[in-house]
């Protein structure tokens, strides 16, 4: 009898001992830093997505769709929209490729691995092998490029290569910024070897 008595109150001290122990295993740490960081989730996902992006000549009465002129054309393998966050921006973290069209509908294009378009500043950021092309063959390559849509300027702090067929220049450098339709260059630093075409 007081063996069975002593045995019930060791299994009831181990008992309360691990209900003990369990309740007082609480999470007290406090999160920093990235840990802090509460999961983001994107407003939508498109897969193969074609955006146009289009602007009105004069006020559209009805639906028509004459009065448009496509300012640009971005085709992307996966595009992630974060528009619900504070900051909202749109991600392609497969790359992009987009077409822009100048007044005479004339295009350009741009390719790069991945992109960022921030909706709040109108900011672009592209990056990894990036190439923009224009229709008269000029080609710039950088591993990362900015365009400021409000101001149509676009700008890099990287290492670039210019290729110009029409004078036969090829430009290598550093930092460069210019308009969107490549006809004003501000080059930063150049080296290395220009080849320039000589007039006959």
């Amino acid at each position: 009898m007081i063996i069975r008595l002593r045995n019930r109150f060791i299994g009831i001290a181990v008992v309360f001992s691990m209900a003990m122990l369990f309740f007082a295993c609480t999470d007290n740490y406090k999160r920093v830093g990235e840990e802090a960081q509460k999961e983001m989730y994107p407003r939508g996902i498109a897969e193969n997505s074609e955006l146009t992006y289009s602007e009105l000549n004069e006020p559209l009465e009805g639906v028509e769709a004459k009065a448009a002129n496509n300012i640009a054309v971005l085709r992307s393998p996966i595009a992630y929209n974060y528009e619900n966050l504070l900051f909202p921006y749109r991600l392609f973290p497969e790359g992009l490729e987009v077409d822009f069209f100048d007044e005479n509908g004339e295009k350009n294009k741009v390719r790069a691995d991945y992109g960022i378009i921030y909706s709040a500043t109108n900011l672009i950021d592209l990056q990894g092998n990036v190439v923009l092309e224009t229709p008269d063959g000029k080609k710039l390559e950088t591993p990362q490029l900015y365009y400021d849509q409000d101001n149509q300027w676009i700008f890099t702090q990287e290492v670039f290569k210019f290729t110009n067929p029409e004078d036969g220049t090829i430009m290598d450098g550093e930092g460069m910024d210019f308009n969107r339709e490549l006809s004003f260059l501000n080059a930063h630093k150049t080296y290395g070897l220009m080849t320039i075409k000589e007039k006959e």
